[in-house]
C-alpha cells in the first residue's frame, strides 16, 4: 500500500529531509585526498544525532555505519573504514535521517581533487539524469515514466542504468512502497498522487550496468570494475511541480 502523507506528516518529513540534505552537504564538503572515509562518517553521525534527529541507515537489517560511502567502482553501500580518499577518487555519499519518525533519504557523487574527463561526465550524467526523471513526477504520471526518462537520458549518453537496485517510497519506514525502477518502458506501475514521497535515485555506471554484492553482503561494485556514480533526493508529488524535499537551504 502506498502511503499519501498528511500535512503534519509533511511538516516531519521536511525537516527529516532538510538535516539530511545538510548531512550530505557536509559529507561532500569533506571529500578531498587524506580524508578517511571513517572520518566523515563519524561527522555526519554527530551532525544528525546534533539535530535531534537519528541516522537511519545505522544497523538498518544490520548495515554498521551512519552514512554509506561508495569509492570509484563500488555503487552503492559501501561501508566507510580505513580508506583514505586520494586525488581522483569520485565519492558518493548517501545518507539518511529519522526525524520524529520520518525519514529523509538522498545521495550525490563528489569529485575528490581533480577527476579524469570521464568521471566528470558520469556525474553530471548521472545528477542530469534524476532531472530527466521528475519531469514526469506529476500527478497522473506512472511511476515507470520517471523511470524510462532516466534510462533514455543515462543510455543516451552512453552510460549504463543499474536495474538491480532501484529507487523507492520513503516516509514512515525508510523503504516504502512504490519501488521506483530507473529504466523500463513509461506507462507502467502505479500511478503518481499528491501526498506520494519517492526517493528518485539513479545509478549509473561507465561501463556495464551489471553489479556484485561482495562477500560483506553490502558492498555493491559494477560487475567490470568500472566507475559508478550515485544521485538522489526525496520528492513529493503535488498538485503541480513535483517538490524536491532534500535540498540544503542551511540549519
Amino acid at each position: 500500500m502506498i502511503a499519501i502523507k498528511s500535512e503534519h506528516e509533511l511538516v516531519l518529513m521536511r525537516q527529516a529531509c532538510k538535516i539530511t540534505a545538510a548531512a550530505r552537504a557536509l559529507a561532500g564538503d569533506m571529500v578531498r585526498p587524506g580524508v578517511s572515509t571513517k572520518q566523515i562518517n563519524k561527522a555526519v553521525h554527530d551532525f544528525i544525532v546534533g539535530q535531534d534527529a537519528k541516522p537511519s541507515f545505522l544497523h538498518y537489517n544490520g548495515y554498521p555505519a551512519s552514512v554509506c560511502i561508495s569509492v570509484n567502482e563500488t555503487v552503492i553501500h559501501g561501508i566507510p573504514g580505513d580508506y583514505v580518499l586520494r586525488e581522483g577518487d569520485i565519492v558518493s555519499i548517501d545518507v539518511g535521517a529519522n526525524y520524529q519518525g520520518f525519514h529523509g533519504d538522498c545521495a550525490a557523487t563528489f569529485a575528490c581533487g581533480a577527476i579524469s574527463t570521464e568521471a566528470k561526465k558520469l556525474i553530471d550524467v548521472t545528477k542530469r539524469s534524476f532531472f530527466e526523471g521528475i519531469r514526469f513526477a506529476t500527478h497522473g504520471h506512472r511511476v515507470s515514466d520517471i523511470s524510462h526518462a532516466i534510462q533514455t537520458y543515462v543510455e543516451s549518453n552512453g552510460f549504463g542504468i543499474v536495474r538491480s537496485f532501484v529507487g523507492h517510497g520513503v516516509g514512515a519506514q525508510l523503504h516504502e512502497e512504490p519501488e521506483v525502477p530507473n529504466f523500463g518502458a513509461p506507462g507502467r506501475g502505479p500511478r503518481l498522487l499528491p501526498g506520494m514521497t519517492i526517493a528518485v535515485e539513479p545509478m549509473v555506471t561507465a561501463g556495464t550496468y551489471e553489479v556484485k554484492v561482495l562477500p560483506d553482503r553490502w558492498t555493491t561494485v559494477t560487475a567490470d570494475g568500472a566507475l559508478a556514480a550515485h544521485y538522489e533526493n526525496t520528492v513529493l508529488i503535488t498538485d503541480g511541480e513535483p517538490e524536491i524535499l532534500t535540498v540544503y537551504e542551511g540549519l
